[in-house]
């Protein structure tokens, strides 16, 4: 999966507000640098960045949604089933599932910032960008028990977060991504593969998030790697 074409804008005449927030957004990825674009995973397994941010995602292309952000359209959002085992499965690069009449893709993507842009993910494959709900997986591998550990989160714009199937954050709002806006209790890891799962629902503009790890002291956890499976190539 290509994340790195260009595109040109329509010329339009009326606008409304959402429009307006979409064309700027687009403006500002036309005349982005290709290597703040989403990439495919290299290699099997990499670490987090030396701020503990989680790069490397297994993402759903989206699903239509109203784009309500209150808490309770968004739980409701996020807890409909749109597809089997939405909750646990664990994806491969390339799998497909069916949501209503649409056959919709699992991408293994990579970013080298500390957020996931999920404009840029969407807009490339041509898939909607407003009034949509993203799944994203990630697979944590631990050396050994990792006790005292929390994940925090940010996105834009309201996200639910699951550890090993527990939920453990949710954001509610039309809010921009701040790092560490969301914060879950203290959690044990466990030895081998722990399943960070998370669901962001978008109304309109730009849309991203961000998640890191943070250790008993609240810094950077570390001696961990992050994988998105089996990665399928061109």
């Amino acid at each position: 999966m290509s994340m790195l074409r260009n595109f040109r804008l329509p010329t339009l005449v009326v606008l409304t507000v959402p429009a307006l927030l979409a064309v700027s957004v687009a403006a500002g990825l036309a005349g982005a640098a290709p290597e703040r674009f989403l990439t495919r995973p290299d290699t099997a397994e990499k670490p987090p960045n030396a701020d503990g941010f989680l790069q490397r995602w297994l993402l759903l292309e989206p699903i239509r949604v109203d784009g309500q952000l209150t808490d309770s359209a968004v739980q409701a959002d996020v807890k409909k089933e749109y597809f089997p085992d939405q909750l646990t499965v664990i994806a491969h690069d390339g799998d497909q599932v069916k949501v209503g009449a649409a056959e919709l893709t699992w991408h293994a993507v990579e970013t080298k910032d500390y957020n996931v842009n999920l404009y840029y993910f969407a807009h490339d494959l041509g898939k909607p960008t407003s009034n949509v709900l993203f799944w994203g997986v990630t697979i944590v591998n631990c050396p050994q028990d990792m006790p005292g550990v929390r994940l925090a989160v940010g996105s834009n714009a309201a996200s639910v977060w699951w550890v090993n199937g527990k939920e453990v954050i949710g954001i509610y709002g039309d809010r921009q991504t701040v790092i560490d806006d969301g914060v879950s209790r203290r959690i044990t890891l466990k030895k081998g593969a722990n399943i960070v799962r998370c669901a962001v629902v978008n109304g309109g503009g730009a849309t991203d998030f961000c998640a890191r790890l943070l250790d008993s002291e609240d810094g950077p956890l570390k001696g961990f790697t992050v994988s998105a499976g089996d990665v399928k190539q061109p």
